[in-house]
């Protein structure tokens, strides 16, 4: 399965209690995530987290006093099998589309990956053509 998602970036400080912070708007709002990656850099971290909702969420975020950058992700359902991941980038890079951000699980078969690409449409397309059927 083949969906649009919203990722929401913010920039936090480097100590306990941030991400809980902004964790907890989520939670209190009934929101499911279903992706979060972090990078950390000296005394502040960019956090990335996936939401399962099309209602756009940045005024929450505001309001919590939160600068965000809302971006909408590709969410792809795949077989935790071998070689499916490399199915998927052979296909994307053949038909030159860069990937600009990609993380995910294989938790669970199947798994989820979540993609930030260059050209949206285009890879909704050939998506549709090589793998399942689309719920944008």
């Amino acid at each position: 399965m083949i969906s649009l998602v919203k990722q929401y970036t913010v920039f936090l400080p480097n100590k306990p209690g941030a991400l809980h912070s902004f964790i907890e708007i989520f939670a209190k709002e009934g929101i499911n995530i279903i992706g979060i990656s972090s990078e950390i850099h000296d005394d502040s971290g960019i956090v990335r987290i996936c939401v399962e909702t099309n209602e756009k969420l940045s005024y929450l975020l505001t309001r919590a006093g939160f600068t965000t950058l809302e971006t909408t992700m590709l969410s792809i359902i795949l077989p935790d099998r071998k070689g499916e991941l490399c199915k998927l980038t052979k296909l994307l890079a053949d038909n030159n589309i860069n990937i600009t951000s990609i993380y995910g699980t294989t938790a669970s078969n199947p798994s989820r990956l979540l993609l930030n690409v260059s050209d949206l449409d285009k890879t909704i397309k050939l998506l549709k053509e090589h793998f399942h059927q689309t719920n944008p």
